[in-house]
């Protein structure tokens, strides 16, 4: 059986085959390396040979990209379980009719 070579490209994800997710950030064809970031917002650089020992396969992009930015659920600036309905009505609704 014989495995396919995943070629990397920017901007595409991929899971290793530890299950780790990553992105592909920076390919530098002269020194022949990958740079990728890790979901957690690690950044690691690969030779050719090394992302073949990866065994990358593509995956979506994750919807929730906040495991990159190193942030916590109170640095978003606001409590995302409050539900602020009055701030969900519309400018309109504060005029008279």
């Amino acid at each position: 059986m014989t495995t396919r070579m995943i070629l990397p490209e920017v901007g595409n994800w991929y899971k290793n085959r530890h299950g780790d997710n990553f992105e592909v950030v920076a390919i530098d064809d002269r020194a022949s390396t990958i740079e990728i970031q890790y979901f957690d917002g690690t950044l690691e650089e690969y030779d050719q040979d090394t992302w073949i020992e990866l065994h990358p396969h593509p995956i979506e992009a994750p919807e929730d990209f906040s495991g990159s930015m190193d942030i916590e659920r109170e640095d978003y600036g606001m409590d995302l379980d409050e539900h602020a309905s009055k701030d969900w009505n519309s400018q309109l609704d504060e005029f008279d009719s």
